[in-house]
């Protein structure tokens, strides 16, 4: 009964450590930055887009982290089709002196002004498509684990934080940074890809894909499932976004999305419709999982069936394993 109470109580002394860390307004003030007119909707290869990736990189030396660049080419247009580009990974890295590291992503890019055939909406030419949830949530999500991180060092992991960029396009940063690593693949424990997790809705959930890579994924997500916070959980280590890349590096993988939505990839996806306080909670969620005692040693990796309970409105082009 004592070791019960124990344990209790340092999980009560976490949980109460990691509210009090996460702050939804500093997750505000970043969406409302890089989802702002000024960065004209952030399309890959873009002035905008350099510009987001610039604020990333400025952020991240601002926390503390080693920053560097994983520059690549890419072709734009539908299917890659259109004229070449270059543009980059922003990397934040966290040396803890540990023997593995964790991978946090998200992608920072998104529609730009609508021309590149990707937007939904009737009329989309020359309109700044902001992307408030889709993408700016999961980066406002992806620096506040930065901060957290930094003040709460992990003792058995280090942890690179990757802006992707490109992802709109067909998974074109995640799938160079994975073929182009900047660090060991082999070190890589497993990685956490944040897409769209602005907008949580208790109907549906929060949905959390990738629970079949690792024998302790399904157990630990359905623990920490509550009334505050519903997870709905999803086998499939493939789907619409660039957690993909690294399951098929054979690295287990979890990917955290609230759903689609009536402004997905278009012009009114703006940063007054996102829920900042739910985001707060769903980082809290993440915190628990990466700092659970389940996770700290080298996981298993396990193959899955190739499907998602979650899919888009419309499918991107993803590496030649998803339709477009």
């Amino acid at each position: 009964m004592q070791k019960f109470l124990l344990i209790a109580f340092v999980i009560g002394l976490s949980e109460a450590g990691c509210s009090q860390s996460v702050s939804h307004k500093n997750i505000k003030q970043d969406i409302i930055q890089l989802s702002s007119d000024a960065f004209e909707g952030r399309g890959t290869g873009s002035a905008g887009g350099e510009k987001a990736a610039e604020y990333l990189e400025s952020q991240f030396r601002k926390i503390g982290l080693t920053t560097d660049s994983n520059p690549f080419s890419f072709k734009g247009g539908m299917h890659g089709t259109g004229s070449e580009g270059k543009t980059r990974n922003v990397i934040g890295f966290l040396d803890n002196k540990a023997k593995t590291t964790i991978v946090i992503g998200a992608h920072y890019d998104h529609l730009g002004m609508g021309n590149d055939g990707n937007s939904l909406d009737p009329d989309p030419k020359n309109k700044i498509h902001n992307g408030a949830d889709d993408n700016a949530s999961g980066v406002a999500g992806l620096l506040e684990l930065a901060r957290y991180f930094k003040k709460h060092k992990m003792r058995n992991a280090n942890i690179l934080f990757l802006a992707f960029s490109g992802e709109e396009l067909g998974l074109y940063g995640s799938k160079f940074w994975t073929e182009h690593p900047t660090i060991d693949l082999n070190q890589v424990n497993y990685m956490i890809n944040l897409d769209m997790i602005g907008r949580y809705e208790a109907a549906k959930g929060l949905a959390v894909s990738g629970t079949g890579t690792a024998p302790v994924w399904e157990p630990l997500l359905k623990s920490l499932s509550s009334e505050k916070m519903i997870i709905k959980t999803d086998s499939s280590g493939v789907g619409p976004s660039d957690h993909t890349s690294f399951y098929l590096k054979n690295i287990p993988v979890l990917h955290f999305f609230t759903g689609s939505h009536s402004d997905y990839h278009k012009p009114s996806d703006d940063w007054d419709k996102i829920n900042f306080v739910s985001e707060a909670e769903i980082l809290r969620v993440i915190i628990r999982v990466i700092e659970a005692p389940q996770t700290q040693d080298k996981l298993a990796f396990l193959t899955t069936k190739n499907k998602s309970m979650t899919p888009r409105s419309s499918f991107k082009v993803t590496l030649g394993v998803m339709p477009s």
